[in-house]
């Protein structure tokens, strides 16, 4: 009686064979492709919305951009091109430099006080206790939710000429010459008051972030720094700043992209006025385009704006990258 034993794999066809895991199942090398794949399938409806919500509306202004359009042309449904004369029209005008000049300088005095207010609230945080911590953290959170147009509203309120609060406190602080003044009236307080309303709202963000970013560091760091006798101050800057440095860049990077962009609070406060002295980039092409329908013109200053704002945030991610080659060198 002969006993039949299984034959192992001989040959190339029945390594194939054996290692194809039977009929149905997938071959490990398309299993390594289908793995490969996952990650950019996953992308793909967020790269689907960004397209469709972002790219597309910028192909239009780009295009828009270089037409005549006017309302003329848009009742009539005329495409009308005219090349460059847009952009050449707004470059050698006086105006745009005089914008955009004014709002890099509004850009950076609103990030500077965001950003040192914001980090000395965070520190607060960090060092409060729970009751109060939360009580502020919910003060946070709640001017950072309230809608712009809401904020520039109680704003307005709070700075009316006749019946605003703070021209009441003031006159009976003494300063009765504040008892009907109109801070709509000048470049310097429309600024003033516009600045006040971003930065109010922008330092809930960076406090929260520089917290959540404290609790990070460990509190080992801190007894090794004292019992080298480091104070407050030296303990700061050994021990706090380096792990806060990374939060700090990535916040005042998002800092200046929001607040060049503020377009809601300046135009909602007073419209760019008084005779369109507080205007900024996104205000501006607002007016042009659809306050005088030169629409045209407004793409026009709308794309050089975008350019402007890439040209910002790449020079301050380079000097970034520029400080932490130094550091990594200098360890």
């Amino acid at each position: 009686m002969t006993v039949q034993t299984e034959r192992p794999p001989s040959g190339p066809a029945d390594v194939r064979k054996a290692d194809d895991g039977g009929p149905g199942r997938p071959t490990p090398r398309a299993a390594s492709r289908a793995g490969a794949l996952a990650p950019y399938l996953l992308l793909l409806p967020a790269c689907a919305a960004t397209v469709l919500l972002l790219g597309w509306p910028l192909l239009k202004d780009v295009l828009l951009s270089f037409q005549n359009l006017n309302m003329a042309q848009l009742i009539q449904h005329v495409t009308e091109w005219n090349g460059v004369d847009n952009y050449r029209e707004v470059l050698t005008g006086e105006d745009f430099w005089r914008v955009t000049l004014r709002s890099i300088l509004f850009t950076a005095a609103n990030v500077v006080l965001i950003m040192v207010l914001g980090t000395l609230v965070g520190l607060l945080l960090a060092r409060l206790g729970k009751r109060m911590r939360f009580t502020l953290l919910l003060g946070l959170v709640l001017a950072w939710a309230m809608p712009v147009v809401a904020a520039t509203t109680v704003y307005q309120w709070l700075f009316a000429q006749r019946f605003g609060v703070v021209n009441w406190v003031l006159d009976k602080l003494g300063w009765h010459s504040m008892a009907d003044y109109s801070w709509t009236s000048s470049q310097m307080s429309t600024f003033f008051v516009v600045t006040l309303l971003i930065v109010w709202m922008s330092i809930p963000f960076v406090a929260i972030n520089l917290y959540a970013a404290t609790t990070t560091i460990p509190n080992e760091l801190y007894e090794a720094a004292a019992l080298d006798g480091a104070g407050g101050w030296r303990s700061f800057t050994t021990v706090t700043l380096p792990f806060l440095r990374p939060f700090l860049y990535a916040t005042t990077f998002l800092e200046i992209i929001w607040v060049f962009k503020a377009f809601v609070q300046v135009f909602t406060f007073n419209g760019g006025g008084p005779d369109r002295l507080t205007e900024i980039l996104p205000v501006y092409a607002y007016v042009e385009g659809v306050g005088n329908q030169h629409y045209g013109m407004g793409a026009a200053i709308a794309v050089l704006t975008i350019l402007i704002l890439l040209g910002l945030t790449a020079y301050y991610l380079r000097i970034v990258l520029k400080q932490e080659n130094e550091e990594e060198a200098g360890l």
